[in-house]
């Protein structure tokens, strides 16, 4: 996955935004860059952005710390998130996935990362989400695993296999059911 541009992305969160929430009925567009579900995911990439450059680095941790004392979100500026970024609900998330694709869905009390403490943050030890991914509430999705396009992490299930494309992870730990296995 490439990083794509600043306003790309932006553009990316709020048409998703929009697409998710009443927020496309309001006449003034810039009502949207204050929405209580936009501003994290907006700190997200500015704390990307300035990660980039070394001399601005130190802006980006700031910024991640606000993110976490404001909204209640920790996500590493390192992690690469793809545009359509939706955060219905942001306490106690914790992202530190390798990647995140397009139009990922994350519920609170999240946790993607690592297995064990990677203060180096190594990307294969990390999962990665592909596009339209959806992790319902309380979910952990740990270690360097692959969770498919289209797949589904169920409220409060314990991720440590691969999710194949399209599949479902539920429990603890958590099994997996394929579209064809959900009827």
């Amino acid at each position: 996955m490439r990083d794509e541009g600043f306003f790309s992305l932006i553009k990316l969160d709020l048409s998703r935004l929009s697409q998710q929430s009443s927020v496309e009925k309001l006449s003034v567009q810039y009502w949207k860059i204050i929405h209580p579900r936009f501003m994290p995911v907006l700190i997200i990439r500015l704390a990307r952005l300035f990660h980039a450059t070394l001399i601005f680095r130190p802006l980006a941790v700031v910024l991640t710390w606000m993110n976490v004392f404001i909204f209640g979100i920790e996500v590493t500026p390192r992690c690469r998130i793809a545009g359509g970024l939706f955060l219905p609900h942001t306490s106690g998330t914790v992202i530190g996935a390798a990647s995140i694709g397009l139009n990922a869905t994350i519920f609170q009390g999240v946790t993607i990362g690592a297995k064990y403490a990677d203060m180096d943050y190594t990307h294969e030890v990390r999962p990665t989400l592909e596009n339209d991914v959806v992790v319902g509430a309380g979910a952990k999705v740990l270690g360097g695993i692959n969770i498919g396009s289209g797949a589904r992490v169920a409220a409060n299930s314990l991720v440590l296999i691969a999710v194949p494309t399209g599949a479902t992870a539920i429990g603890v730990p958590a099994i997996i059911k394929r579209r064809h296995e959900h009827n």
